[in-house]
């Protein structure tokens, strides 16, 4: 079995966090490649490298910034001499302030994170290390080269049985630092998984794997044991956030499972993300999330629904104004947009007249300040009144329900709620199917 293990920035903050690192990887020699983030901070109070380097580098040519790589330069000092290391990287600082002061680009500053503690990590574990800058390939808009990357991957890493790969960046054509968004260690962790053919990609992080839901809004939410890639698509893409959404791709070409895990609790199983599965969920939902700041823009036109290209026409206008749509519910005489509001009201009026040109409704009517909410679920296939009993618990909460679209494919269903209800509404969802089967 080969695994790959990513590591975030809470997991290499300090000394203290390799070594829990160090003993999870040297717990199962599957573990061989590893993708170790920056160090993030090491209490509420304290800031994280990659800030550092950001600082730094836009201070870099205004004044002199001897003292902010010395910051920098101690937090790294702090981790090796408390791993008891033989590793001088003062050479490497030397090259880092003369590239700052060239001003070699902010993604080059904020790679150097990830660059110095891969070295780290290399030395810690006596694992070979792989530049990401070599391996991980942009094209000349700066566009990740998925293909080229997995080719040249694979041939760096085929005779390796272990290696330290850094997250978060690799180079453009020209050689120049090229990062992926925040969260981007993620992103390389997958990318090395899919090139050595892993069995599993194991991503520790500082949570015990996903939650059913937010536990800002559910006081020690339920861990979700298994869920598909299809379900935590639209987790996501409705504000659930563990794992980087663009980390799924290069794992789903091969099908390869991830395990979220935490290296705080390694002796938790964490959340098993799959493909598919026979398995049946603890739970009729998988999770639930939502976000707020929408407004519905309703059409109403007699015998609507027997004109042709009416919808196309109502969402051309959007599309004109640059406005792109989340949900379109519709009756046989309505027509409902759901939008971002602070979007919509940039182009409010414009929308409006434009609507009014193209198909001549006998009212337009807006609502705002709605939240949108998914209740996502593969078990919601197989299990009768699932929508009945969110109906119910809603009701019993005194939450009324502004709009209801449930997908095709039985995966999820969409609730618009005001934005005062949200945080009640998502309590209310939880407890129905969850706090009263545990």
């Amino acid at each position: 079995m080969k695994k790959v293990v990513k590591f975030g920035g809470s997991s290499l903050a300090s000394a203290e966090q390799f070594r829990k690192v160090g003993a999870i990887i040297h717990a199962e020699k599957e573990r061989r490649y590893v993708v170790p983030s920056a160090p993030g901070k090491r209490d509420s109070n304290d800031t994280k490298v990659t800030d550092m380097l950001y600082d730094c580098y836009h201070a870099a040519g205004r004044q002199d910034i001897s003292r902010k790589i010395e910051a920098i330069a101690a937090r790294y000092r702090e981790i090796i001499e408390g791993l008891g290391l033989e590793l001088n990287l003062d050479s490497e600082f030397e090259t880092i302030q003369k590239k700052f002061e060239e001003q070699a680009g902010s993604d080059y500053a904020a790679s150097r994170g990830e660059y110095l503690n891969g070295l780290i990590m290399s030395a810690y574990l006596e694992f070979p290390f792989v530049d990401a800058a070599e391996v991980v390939c942009f094209d000349e808009d700066g566009v990740f080269d998925g293909e080229k990357t997995n080719e040249v991957m694979r041939e760096r890493l085929s005779g390796m049985e272990t290696a330290v790969i850094p997250g978060f960046y690799g180079s453009m054509p020209d050689g120049s630092i090229k990062t992926f968004s925040r969260g981007g260690s993620d992103i390389t962790g997958s990318i090395v998984a899919r090139a050595v053919h892993a069995d599993l990609y194991e991503n520790w992080t500082d949570v015990s794997g996903f939650l059913v839901t937010d536990p800002r809004i559910v006081e020690n939410p339920a861990t979700i044991e298994t869920i598909t890639y299809r379900e935590l698509r639209e987790l996501s893409y409705m504000g659930a956030t563990v794992l980087h959404a663009d980390a799924i791709f290069p794992l789903r070409q091969e099908g390869i499972p991830v395990n979220i895990r935490n290296t705080n609790r390694p002796q938790d199983p964490g959340t098993l993300i799959v493909e598919d599965t026979c398995r049946q969920p603890l739970y009729t939902i998988t999770g639930i999330a939502g976000k707020k700041g929408f407004c519905a823009v309703t059409i109403e036109k007699d015998m609507m629904n027997s004109e042709i290209g009416f919808g196309r026409k109502v969402l051309q206008v959007f599309e004109e104004n640059g406005i792109s749509f989340e949900h379109v519910p519709s009756g046989i005489d309505t027509f409902s947009v759901i939008v971002y509001q602070d979007d919509f009201m940039k182009k409010e009026q414009s929308i409006i007249s434009g609507i009014h040109r193209a198909v001549s409704p006998d009212s337009l009517e807006l609502e705002s300040n709605l939240a949108l909410i998914a209740v996502v679920g593969r078990g919601m296939r197989s299990t009768r009144g699932t929508a009945g009993r969110i109906f119910s618990a809603l009701a019993h909460a005194n939450v009324n329900v502004k709009m209801i679209d449930q997908g095709s494919s039985e995966l999820n269903i969409i609730i618009g709620v005001k934005d005062e209800d949200f945080e009640r509404a998502i309590r209310a969802i939880y407890d129905i199917f969850v706090l009263t089967h545990m």
